[in-house]
């Protein structure tokens, strides 16, 4: 097969991250990030082959951040041509969408009917998509879900214990998020207990700004931490994670406004709220160790209330191949393995200590002759230029 060249977007409501890197092979030519889009003083900032940034003209958006990435590319003789293909991260997919699909009129109209579900997200992916296909119209184009991974999760662990008109008329049910992420190491946790992915079952923790476990059985997910929204579930760099829904209630009647709680539990809460100090988890390690008690106590929370997902994530596996950690979080702190192991011992899973402070990539960290516990770094472009390429080149889903 001859070699492609594939352009990975991933759009923000205020950034832009674009990859370029051939296939099948996956080698990164390129990488950019853009930020601060739509404000005065966006800026553009080249990750690879070399670092360097420049600033924006003021207001620029997406299309222009696009631009500026593909000159830059062209300049340094990156792409030459036309990319064979390109692939979008897209949040949410709802119940449409069970696996990456081809885009086309029929699926971002789809997508944007999704945007409900996702009003801070699938917007701006749409408008990375519309920038894309405006510059590059007749090239193929895939859309990636965040979601689709979870589709296969039972009714029992999707519905909420609400009246069904929520469900059947607005779609309140748990989606889960970090799908693409969750796949790829499922992927890799395959790999490394040699056997196929449909007869792995893992414990998949996904650490880091953003954070979700996911109980894999059979190479199905069939639970997840995340809901309805990135909201639920685990304690976040900023979010709150799980509270008694009566906290809403609470707080409207004490004069808070509906937005401001929302403010308040997505941008204010969890590590941050927590500490007072910082969202970064290694940040709060070393004040933590310099014995600031808010920091350590968030640190403390953040891994007592992940243990007790992986705990409940075991309801929902007939066996645990492996428990595995993955982002910024997972792969480079031993101090949040280590508390957090410390509360499952009941499971039988210890950590190895030499091998948990130096883990190397795909590294197993689990004392001897207890379940495996591996450290595996994520890879999302990677997972989202593999579908490109699938569904570029067979025209079809899974």
């Amino acid at each position: 097969m001859d070699q492609q060249h594939l352009l990975i977007i991933n759009a923000g409501s205020s950034s832009l991250k674009l990859t370029l890197a051939t296939a099948p092979d996956y080698q990164v030519l390129g990488a950019f990030l853009a930020e601060r889009l739509g404000t005065d003083n966006p800026t553009l900032n080249q990750k690879a082959p070399q670092s360097a940034s420049e600033s924006l003209a003021s207001g620029s958006g997406h299309h222009e951040a696009l631009e500026a990435c593909l000159k830059r590319l062209k300049t340094q003789g990156l792409l030459s041509r036309e990319p064979d293909a390109v692939g979008h991260r897209v949040v949410h997919g709802g119940e449409a969408f069970t696996d990456s699909a081809l885009i086309d009129d029929q699926v971002t109209a789809a997508i944007d009917g999704c945007s409900t579900l996702a009003p801070l997200h699938n917007p701006a992916n749409l408008a990375g998509i519309r920038a894309t296909r405006s510059l590059y119209p007749d090239c193929p184009q895939v859309a990636v879900f965040d979601t689709a991974f979870h589709q296969s999760l039972p009714a029992t662990a999707y519905h909420y214990a609400v009246p069904q008109a929520l469900y059947h008329d607005h779609g309140v049910r748990r989606y889960g998020f970090h799908g693409t992420s969750h796949r790829w190491i499922l992927q890799q946790a395959a790999g490394w207990l040699e056997r196929p992915p449909e007869r792995t079952s893992i414990i998949s923790a996904h650490l880091g700004n953003g954070c979700s476990v996911t109980a894999v059985r059979n190479g199905r997910s069939v639970d997840t931490s995340m809901g309805l929204t990135p909201l639920e579930g685990l304690v976040m760099g900023t979010r709150s994670g799980d509270v008694d829904p009566g906290l809403f209630d609470f707080l409207l009647r004490r004069g808070y406004g509906a937005e401001a709680i929302h403010d308040m539990l997505n941008r204010e809460s969890g590590l941050l709220g927590l500490s007072g100090v910082s969202h970064d988890m290694r940040t709060l390690t070393e004040a933590a160790q310099d014995g600031h008690e808010q920091a350590n106590l968030a640190v403390n929370v953040f891994c007592f209330r992940l243990a007790r997902y992986i705990g409940a994530m075991m309801a929902s596996l007939e066996r645990l191949d492996a428990l595995v950690f993955t982002g910024g979080i997972g792969e480079n702190s031993p101090l949040v393995r280590q508390r957090t192991l410390a509360h499952l011992s009941i499971f039988g899973l210890a950590l190895d200590e030499a091998s948990n402070r130096n883990p190397e990539s795909a590294a197993a960290i689990h004392a001897p002759g207890t379940p495996p516990v591996l450290v595996i770094p994520t890879d999302e472009e990677q997972m989202i230029a593999l579908d490109t390429q699938r569904l570029t080149t067979t025209g079809r889903t899974a």
